[in-house]
């Protein structure tokens, strides 16, 4: 996971804190909106590090991005700009992200977690 947060902060200019706090949210947005809850777990124990990086930055956003099926992007899109993320950085982040997971997880196994979410679904 190291690697792949080096070459997001060597692509953004943002710091290690930063891009982990958005992969932590991003992830946490995988998890609490993903379509088949087998498949989202599968895929968060394929990725090296995903695990502790939703622990670490999406505690208290589960309940939050919970609501309806806008109401989590939404929640996500507000928690990275209010982390100092823009929305530029936000999709060179997701779209690196979702590049990640299929290399760990396979398309398929992606798409059946994540294609029904709103603003993600479209990069798989």
């Amino acid at each position: 996971m190291q690697e792949f947060i080096n070459s997001l902060m060597r692509e953004t200019g943002l710091d290690q804190t930063r891009i982990e706090k958005a992969i932590g949210i991003f992830l946490g947005l995988i998890r609490s909106q993903g379509g088949d809850q087998a498949a989202v777990s599968e895929v968060l124990t394929k990725i090296p590090g995903a695990e502790a990086l939703l622990a670490q930055h999406s505690t208290g956003l589960m309940g939050q991005m919970q609501g309806g099926m806008m109401g989590g992007p939404l929640v996500a899109i507000s928690k990275l700009n209010g982390a100092g993320i823009n929305n530029e950085h936000a999709k060179t982040i997701a779209v690196s992200l979702l590049a990640h997971a299929k290399l760990h997880a396979g398309e398929a196994l992606l798409r059946r977690a994540a294609s029904n979410i709103p603003g993600l679904g479209g990069y798989l």
